[in-house]
């Protein structure tokens, strides 16, 4: 089992910037990846930025150049720096985190980010 709590979310205007934070606890030796989602409403949740226990990432393209996903693998813990926010990007981000051989998903349970124009 691996738990995973989220922080950071909040109201920012068009342009501005905020920093989601996401700690792993529980069974964390077996993480293979970790990563960020989104979810708007009346759409499907996406993945937004997911790194490798290696260090690979990779981002979806719409947020390619302004956002940035870090992982301290010391403290367990995955970050998303959101820079030159958009309405947009206005969504319930989910901490994600891939576990073991079948890469089974666990989640955190949302924060919520709100860009205003």
């Amino acid at each position: 089992q691996v738990q995973l709590v989220e922080s950071g979310g909040g109201s920012v205007q068009a342009g501005g910037s905020l920093r989601l934070s996401c700690a792993a606890s529980g069974s964390i030796f077996n993480i293979r990846t970790m990563g960020w989602y989104r979810q708007a409403p009346g759409k499907q949740r996406e993945l937004v930025a997911v790194s490798t226990r290696g260090g690979d990432t990779n981002y979806v393209d719409s947020v390619k150049g302004r956002f940035t996903i870090s992982r301290d693998n010391a403290k367990n813990t995955v970050y998303l720096q959101m820079n030159s926010l958009k309405p947009e990007d206005t969504a319930v981000y989910y901490c994600n985190a891939r576990v073991g051989v079948s890469y089974m998903d666990y989640w955190g349970k949302g924060t919520l980010v709100t860009v205003s124009s």
